[in-house]
Order: structure tokens, then C-alpha cells, then sequence
């Protein structure tokens, strides 16, 4: 026998938002996608009028009233809807009447397009990322091939010359061809397997904050950090993860000795929050970890924003582009998310991790 609690369930695990009105088009229940949509809990919602959520949207309430009058369906695309505590969202939405034991009832579905894009954003990333991981390693091998024999070379000619001036030249070489044969191990990546244990992600936020300090002093360069104490641990390989954090605060310092800064001092901002009910990769997780690092830089130059984690993209003339490319993967090796907003004085990258069990 299907039970109530099986229902409901179901109904929790959607990624759509789901809404249950009476005729009168108060809410009855919210899935947990609406709630996380509609920033409101089912046990506060219950008998709400949706005007009260939705902020002046008298044609969308006046077209859900018209289908429960007419027991007709409809859609409505790409609409823009203000929320109760000043959030907007833009969504495609259904009304579907029906009746309950002779009452009449609405069930209203909503997709959120930003949800959407950001999904279909992730999933090109992650596809581009494949490719060009499998590329970069083919083209590594027919590389690092002839270094070596260049280096080999550069070695035997030393051995034979008896000028120390002939010498820095072959010295040149050799430096040049191990330079190299380090930027295409780093294009590569490590194949080592993560060592996934119980992490707590202040304690690698705060090892990257003593590994920058130094750096940023004397730069006129602010490190503030703003913390949830209650986050729990995430499932993680501790050293990667800082070296994922590491190079966006760097990136942001880097940032942050632009020619265009504007002001005085730059500020770099380390925030944790815990978020409920996220999707990540497409998966639903009913608890995540959110990591903020926000800097008040130039921001990012919009040319290069959506392509700013594939390898060798960089808005820096002396960057190898291989930082954030590095970062993206890691985060993706541990089922999260990394995403970026940028505007002149304001970027922020923010990492999602699933807390896992």
C-alpha cells in the first residue's frame, strides 16, 4: 500500500517546486524545492495567501484564480516573481486544477530558469573539462617526449664545452625544458587518488589564511573572514582543498594589484554559511557547505567570466591560467560546485560541498 509519507517523499525529492493551493488560492504545502525557492517553510506557508508571497503580481494571481474557476491548466513562461523578503526569481510555471473529495484544489509547479541555466552551465563545464583534460594529456606525452631528449641533449653539449659563457647558454635550455615539462605537469593534473576523510573546511580556510598573510602584508590587503560555527564536517581531501581555496584567495590578490584599483584598500572576504536543500551536478543534497571569498577588485573582464576555469584562460598578461582550472577540478573530484559573479569592486567565487550521510 502507497502511504501519505511515500508521497511525500517523492514529492521532496523533485528538483521542480511544488505548491498545493485550496480555491481560494491559499497554500496548503510546499515541496522542499519550493520552500528552498520560495525562502519560506511549508510549516509557515500553511494557509498564506499566495499574494502575500508572490509581491505585486495581480495579473499571474488573477490568471490562477481564472484556471480553478475554469478547471482549465495552463503555463506561463519566463516570469519574473518578487518574493515576500525582497528576493525575485524568474521562473516557468504550471496551475493545475483539480478537486479533493469535493474541494477544489490548484497544483502550482515551478521551475526556476536561473536553476536551470546554472545546471546547464555546470554540465557544459564538466563536459569542456573531460575533453580538454583528455587532449591535454595526449598532446603532455608528445610533448614531454622531445623535452626530454632536448634536455638530454643540452646536458651531453655542457659536459663537452669548456666555456663558462657557452655553459649559461646550455644552462638556459635546461631550465627552460624543466620549466616546461613542469607547466605541462600542471596542465595534467595529479592522478593521485583523493584521501577523502571528515573535514572541517574552517580549519582549511584557516590554513590558507596563514599561508597568504605573509603575502598580502605590507600590500595594503585586508584578509576578513566571517564564519558559521555550526557548519558541519564535509568529506574531503584536506591538502587539495586547500590548494582549491589557496589559489582563488591568490587569484583575488593577484586581482587586487591591478593598475585600475580604485580605492586604497583591498579587502578579501572568507564567508561560510550552511544551505539546505541544494542541487549539485543534479543531484539534490538536503545539506551543503557554502564557501565565499569576495574581493573588492576590478572584477573579472566579462570577455573571459564564462570561461574563467578552462585551463589557460587567465585575465592577467603574466597568468598561466592554470589555477582556477586546477580549482574546478578538485571541487569537482569531491561533488561540488564552483560558480563566480563578478562587477567592478565586487567578485565572488562561491564553492558548494555536499555534507555527505
Amino acid at each position: 500500500m502507497i502511504t501519505n509519507n511515500l508521497y511525500k517523499r517523492l514529492l521532496d525529492n523533485l528538483k521542480t517546486g511544488v505548491v498545493l493551493l485550496d480555491s481560494k488560492l491559499r497554500l496548503l504545502y510546499l515541496n522542499i524545492a519550493a520552500e528552498s525557492l520560495l525562502g519560506i517553510s511549508n510549516r509557515k506557508a500553511n494557509q498564506l495567501f499566495i499574494g502575500d508571497v508572490f509581491i505585486n503580481a495581480a495579473e499571474d494571481i488573477g490568471e490562477m484564480q481564472t484556471a480553478l474557476n475554469n478547471n482549465a491548466s495552463f503555463t506561463k513562461r519566463k516570469v519574473q516573481l518578487h518574493l515576500m523578503h525582497g528576493k525575485r526569481m524568474s521562473v516557468d510555471y504550471t496551475v493545475t486544477p483539480f478537486e479533493e473529495n469535493g474541494q477544489q484544489r490548484a497544483l502550482l509547479e515551478l521551475d526556476s530558469l536561473e536553476h536551470s541555466n546554472r545546471l546547464d552551465r555546470e554540465e557544459s563545464l564538466n563536459s569542456t573539462h573531460a575533453t580538454t583534460r583528455e587532449l591535454v594529456r595526449g598532446l603532455a606525452h608528445e610533448i614531454k617526449n622531445p623535452l626530454g631528449g632536448i634536455r638530454g641533449a643540452a646536458q651531453l653539449l655542457a659536459r663537452e664545452l669548456n666555456s663558462d659563457e657557452l655553459k649559461d647558454y646550455t644552462n638556459v635550455i635546461i631550465e627552460e625544458a624543466d620549466r616546461l615539462h613542469n607547466l605541462v605537469d600542471r596542465l595534467v593534473g595529479s592522478r593521485k587518488l583523493p584521501n577523502m576523510q571528515a573535514t572541517n573546511v574552517h580549519e582549511v580556510l584557516e590554513r590558507v589564511r596563514s599561508l597568504v598573510a605573509a603575502e598580502i602584508s605590507g600590500n595594503s590587503i585586508q584578509l576578513t573572514r566571517d564564519y558559521d560555527p555550526s557548519i558541519p564536517a564535509v568529506v574531503a581531501d584536506s591538502e587539495q582543498l586547500i590548494q582549491a581555496m589557496l589559489n582563488i584567495v591568490r587569484n583575488a590578490m593577484q586581482s587586487l594589484s591591478s593598475p585600475s584599483i580604485e580605492h586604497q584598500l583591498g579587502k578579501i572576504h572568507l564567508r561560510t554559511r550552511i544551505v539546505r536543500n541544494a542541487t549539485i551536478a543534479g543531484k539534490f543534497y538536503r545539506l551543503a557547505v557554502c564557501i565565499k571569498v569576495i574581493d573588492n577588485g576590478p572584477g573579472i573582464p566579462a570577455e573571459i567570466i564564462d570561461t574563467i576555469f578552462y585551463p589557460m584562460i587567465s585575465g592577467r598578461a603574466n597568468g598561466t591560467g592554470l589555477g582556477l582550472s586546477i580549482t574546478h577540478a578538485i571541487i569537482n573530484q569531491h561533488k561540488g560546485m564552483i560558480e563566480v559573479e563578478s562587477r567592478p569592486g565586487a567578485t565572488c567565487f562561491t564553492v558548494l560541498l555536499p555534507v555527505l550521510g
